[in-house]
Parts: C-alpha cells; sequence; structure tokens
C-alpha cells in the first residue's frame, strides 16, 4: 500500500474510533470521513461497507488489549488487565456496542493473551485452579458492559472488580 493511502486508512480509522466511541455503532461513515479529513470515496475504498469499517477497528482495538494483556503478566497481571478494560469500557462505549462485529482470529489473540495472564497468576497461586478461560472472558465482558450502565463511577467500578476478584481468588 502506498505510503498516503496507508497514512489516510490510519486517519481513517482513527477518526472512526473517535467517532463511534461519541455516537456508538449508529454514528455515519460521512462523520468519519469528515473528521478524517478525507472524501466519502476514500474512506469506502479503504472500507466498502460499514460493517468492515467496525470489524477494522475491533481488529486493532483486540490487537492493543492482547498486546496490553502480553505485557503483564504474574501474581497481578490479571487483575491489572481487568482493571484496565474495565477503565476503557466505561470511556469508550464502543468496545461493546461492536460486540456483534465478527473477527475471530483477533478475539482468539485476545483470548490466548488474557488465558496466559489466568496461567500465571494461578502458577502465582492468586487465582483458583478451577477458573478457566471462558469463564475469565465472560467475566470481562460482563463487567465491561456493566460499565456502560448510567450510575458507573469510580465507586462503583472498584467494589464492582472487588467481588470480581474476590471470587476468582485461591482458596
Amino acid at each position: 500500500m502506498r505510503a498516503d493511502a496507508e497514512r489516510n486508512r490510519g486517519r481513517i480509522l482513527d477518526a472512526a474510533e473517535e467517532v463511534f466511541a461519541q455516537r456508538g455503532a449508529a454514528a455515519s461513515t460521512e462523520e468519519v470521513a469528515r473528521l478524517a479529513g478525507v472524501a466519502i470515496g476514500t474512506v469506502f475504498r479503504h472500507f466498502p461497507t460499514k460493517e468492515d469499517l467496525l470489524a477494522a477497528i475491533l481488529k486493532r482495538l483486540l490487537a492493543r488489549l492482547a498486546e496490553d494483556a502480553a505485557g503483564l503478566g504474574g501474581a497481578d497481571g490479571l487483575h491489572t488487565f481487568f482493571t484496565r478494560l474495565v477503565q476503557q469500557a466505561a470511556a469508550r462505549r464502543m468496545v461493546v456496542d461492536l460486540v456483534g462485529v465478527s473477527v475471530p482470529a483477533a478475539v482468539g489473540r485476545l483470548g490466548d493473551a488474557v488465558g496466559e495472564l489466568l496461567r500465571q497468576a494461578q502458577e502465582a497461586g492468586t487465582v483458583r485452579g478451577d477458573v478457566g478461560r471462558p469463564e475469565v472472558m465472560a467475566l470481562l465482558v460482563s463487567v465491561c458492559q456493566g460499565a456502560l450502565q448510567g450510575g458507573w463511577d469510580e465507586g462503583l467500578q472498584a467494589r464492582t472488580l472487588a467481588v470480581v476478584f474476590a471470587g476468582l481468588a485461591a482458596r
């Protein structure tokens, strides 16, 4: 891909993340084009449908989350990742809005990274041995969904995470 086309693609994705984070998945691609400073035709050359654009955003976001998870480790890595992800979900509603977009490879990489954090926490004795990756992923999605509800503040976030962490704690 040419350098200017790659720059445009990056600007479109950055703008789309911002627009969809503010307005949800129902936001228009015209708003994305305007914020990116490109013509709507440029958006559609890179992303033929709005679903393609949403999938690209989600892939990029999941890749960042997987990198974040991979950079953590040890006894508290899973707890740190949980906390960061919930904070991001509360600030950026788009994460959960895009759950219907299918990007299995990116979700798989994130699941692998979370699974590794779980393994390390279990090895360190901070998380119960009978907890599996599917349970942790379900908890992550559920808590992030909760972060989108009205009345979510730092206090509620802290209390909710305390309940989750208590449930995960080794006995």
